[in-house]
């Protein structure tokens, strides 16, 4: 029988008006990778944090059992001298800083108020060759992409010696080539021996990597399942996290009615904000229709959201040539969203936490951030106003709070990224970019952000819907552009796409995985 390496016995935490955690167990086996599941509020990243002392001891009620010891960590520090190391969704990384310094930051090889460079950055190309990178230890960070940041991430978390890794949506922001790498890498890590605790929503992925699946619902665990032999079906999986049979993905469209050209974009091109050499936009061309949803699919780095974001008001890159058409006439938005904003553009970012919302303010101050001429008289704010409009699209939306005075911050992925689509839908655009709209939210939270986005083009908005996840732009969309190295290499019908002909159309075009 197998040892048991980690044991958390009754685990209950509360914040203010919320049990987030009630009466939790929760066993790891030594050598095991074993996946935490559930909808987003259920209290995986809560219970996680407990675990690694963010939430220290006397803060939650129950018992950590570590290696046969009873556990009381008071910060991060503790349970990293024990082995325990955690990498979180965002990455913690300092883009002007190296590789080596990264790996070292608060963990510096040296003594006393000095720091051995030589052995820092000697230890670091040793740590990163394990991880399968081949970059020195002496690159900045910035100049790698986001895949090979998160392997930066976990050889940070090898050279604080982790014997139990806690990986929470380790892939959420890379594309299928560099998930199923990492996840590869897990298992190679596996067979010498680390255990590992993966948290995602990628059902495909858990099956695929995982030994046993907790499943935790409402703060209390549900069920801990086998997958021995890697092979469970998703939708056994969904049942225990959502409490209900969800029998199609993807909510279909009633009555779709697509009507003209809403935006046209000709020859649209864009150069690096720092190295203008470089073209992020390469001549791209595309049109959306009232009414209709267009999905952008690319790999990593294929440039579709500098296209985005460049169309929203140039927020990204030197805009060097192209022109944009709304319903018909060519416009020249000046270089600010706030002009986009006003030709009934929105552009909801695919990084709401650090670039959508203000997670220190309430849902009510976010929901009318995009729109506050509609609600001021003179430089007065109508407070009554605003906090009617809160209320009306957190029904409209189903946000689940118990007051639109609720801080952002303390929302789960889900309801925060309702609020994110709230704050736009309230500005009363002609044309949303939705980009990654779902990253980090589960299966549940996903359909009814499906189901908005329905309603958004049933009621004659334009949608391009920038996604990397292909089933989510074949379940979606009414045309897919491709886009791969900066361009747009192809078109086509989403009833007529699939995954083997999309990716065939990226690797036609020489730069793909």
């Amino acid at each position: 029988m197998a040892k048991i390496l980690l044991e958390m016995k009754n685990i209950t935490k509360t914040f203010p008006g919320v049990k987030a955690l009630d009466n939790v167990n929760f066993q790891v086996e030594e050598g095991e990778i074993h996946a935490l599941v559930g909808e987003n509020g259920a209290g995986k990243s809560t219970l996680m944090n407990v675990l690694s002392g963010i939430y220290p001891y006397g803060t939650y009620e129950g018992d950590i059992i570590y290696e046969g010891e009873t556990c009381r960590f008071n910060t991060i520090r503790d349970s990293e001298a024990k082995g325990i190391v955690i990498i979180h969704q965002e990455l913690a990384l300092v883009p002007e800083m190296s590789i080596g310094e990264n790996m070292y930051l608060g963990n510096e090889r040296g003594k006393k108020a000095f720091i051995d460079w030589g052995t820092t950055y000697a230890e670091a190309d040793r740590y990163l060759k394990m991880v399968g990178l081949s970059e020195s230890s002496k690159t900045l960070v910035r100049e790698i992409g986001t895949g090979k940041q998160q392997l930066v991430e976990i050889a940070k978390a090898l050279a604080k010696n982790a014997r139990l890794l806690i990986l929470d949506e380790p892939t959420s922001s890379l594309n299928e080539e560099d998930s199923r790498a990492l996840l590869d890498l897990m298992l190679g890590f596996k067979k010498r021996g680390m255990t590992m605790i993966i948290i995602s929503h990628k059902l495909n992925e858990v099956s695929y990597v995982a030994d046993k699946i907790t499943v935790v619902r409402d703060g209390s665990t549900i069920e801990t399942i086998d997958n021995h032999d890697h092979n469970i079906d998703e939708d056994r999986i969904i049942r225990g996290m959502v409490g209900r049979e969800i029998t199609n993905r993807f909510p279909k469209r009633e009555n779709v009615k697509i009507g003209e050209i809403n935006m046209e974009v000709d020859h649209w091109t864009v150069h690096h904000p720092l190295y203008p050499e470089r073209k992020v936009v390469d001549d791209v061309s595309l049109y959306v229709r009232k009414g209709e949803v267009v999905g952008i699919y690319g790999l990593m780095g294929a440039g579709r959201t500098e296209l985005a974001m460049s169309i929203f008001g140039q927020s990204y890159g030197t805009l060097t040539g192209g022109t944009l058409k709304l319903d018909g006439k060519e416009v020249r938005l000046k270089k600010s969203p706030r002009d986009a904003i006003r030709h009934k553009i929105a552009y909801v970012t695919e990084d709401r936490k650090g670039n959508g919302l203000v997670l220190s303010q309430s849902i009510k101050i976010n929901t009318s951030l995009a729109n506050l001429d509609s609600l001021a008289s003179g430089t007065v704010i109508d407070k009554d106003k605003e906090y009617q409009v809160a209320e009306e699209y957190r029904e409209k939306l189903s946000i689940k709070t118990p007051s639109v005075e609720q801080l952002v911050g303390n929302l789960s992925g889900g309801n925060q990224q309702k609020v994110l689509l709230a704050k736009w839908m309230y500005a009363e655009p002609d044309i949303l970019i939705l980009d990654e709209p779902t990253r980090g939210i589960d299966v549940g939270a996903k359909y009814e952000i499906y189901c908005i986005i329905n309603d958004l083009a049933a009621a004659g908005k334009s949608v391009i819907m920038i996604s990397s996840e292909l089933p989510e732009v074949l379940g979606m969309s009414d045309r897919i552009y491709i886009m791969n190295a900066s361009k747009i290499i192809g078109e086509m019908k989403a009833s007529e796409a699939s995954q083997e002909s999309i990716m065939a159309e990226i690797l036609k075009s020489g730069r793909g995985a």
